[in-house]
């Protein structure tokens, strides 16, 4: 896949008295202006990816400690009319606002206003995708109203939870180049998952359409992989629908959520048999960490998708 790379850049060659410069320089083009400071000792150590996603811009922000903040000043000399939807994959953080402040942990979603000021610092390493939705597409398909005040997404239910999970899978395979061409239902699934996950905090109703369910179906699958006793049955369950409705779900796939558990187990264990490092493991071993109850089994439906056996499959020893 061809990635609609923005930008990548890195503090790392800079002069470490220049990086603070460079790294409100770079953010000012790309994402937003702001300013920042870092309580390093060896200065701000920080790598930024931008990708385009159909009307959004997504970000990979990685560094050591360090403040960033958009001043009220800031908001008025570099005005910025987007929604950003942040979510934190390593590390911690505060984010302080005109209402109060906000701690985050790892895993946690904050949905903020960038025409506020806000002060968001990190102690320790971190890493985030951050989402950046213009203010009319976010008006038009996830929510009228004003975001007032940050909103902390996805704790209060374990539905939340696993919408969650989905969307940070979602963002993370766009910015890897892991998550296919189709930009547009990409972009439609981010919406929505982000119109599901505020809905209760913006005063409105929002049942998950089947796109993000498709997408909280595909991340519990993915998640449980090597349970042998996944299956559809267990897969409904976790996204709160019945099992005919999740077969209606995964009808865009093209194949039935048993066939697509299949398919990924089968995937995973090519990858794994194709791989010199793996010859340690035995064909059985192999089939035991994805999920086949038998070896024979195993062998039966990889000859059947692939045309070959899991044996052949291994590369020749020279």
């Amino acid at each position: 896949m061809n990635l609609p790379i923005v930008s990548c850049v890195s503090t790392q060659s800079v002069d470490p008295e220049d990086r603070i410069d460079f790294w409100e320089e770079h953010n000012r083009q790309a994402l937003v202006g702001l300013t920042c400071s870092s309580y390093a000792q060896e200065g701000l150590l920080a790598t930024e990816t931008n990708v385009e996603l159909g009307d959004l811009r997504l970000a990979e922000i990685a560094g050591n400690e360090h403040v960033i903040e958009r001043t009220p000043q800031t908001c008025r000399t570099l005005p910025k009319d987007s929604i950003f939807v942040t979510l934190l994959t390593a590390g911690c953080g505060v984010f302080f606002h005109e209402g109060g402040c906000v701690t985050l942990q790892t895993g946690d979603v904050i949905l903020y206003d960038t025409r506020r000021p806000y002060l968001f610092g990190f102690p320790s390493p971190m890493r985030q995708l951050l989402v950046d939705i213009p203010r009319g597409v976010f008006a038009a398909q996830c929510a009228s109203g004003e975001v007032s005040a940050p909103i902390l997404l996805g704790r209060a239910s374990a539905a939340g939870g696993a919408q969650t999970s989905a969307l940070e899978a979602l963002l993370a395979d766009w910015v890897t180049g892991e998550g296919g061409e189709d930009s547009v239902s990409t972009q439609a699934t981010v919406l929505d998952l982000v119109r599901t996950l505020a809905a209760p905090a913006l005063g409105g109703c929002a049942p998950p359409a089947a796109l993000s369910q498709l997408a909280v179906a595909k991340d519990y699958i993915a998640r449980h992989l090597a349970d042998p006793g996944l299956s559809s049955g267990r897969v409904a369950e976790a996204v709160g629908v019945s099992a005919r409705h999740l077969s209606r779900i995964f009808q865009p796939t093209g194949v039935s959520p048993s066939r697509y558990i299949l398919e990924q187990r089968l995937g995973k264990a090519r990858q794994v048999l194709a791989d010199p490092g793996s010859r340690h493991l035995t064909i059985a071993e192999v089939a035991h960490c994805w999920g086949f109850a038998s070896q024979a089994h195993f062998t039966r439906v990889f000859r059947s998708r692939f045309g070959r056996t899991p044996g052949e499959t291994r590369p020749l020893v020279l």
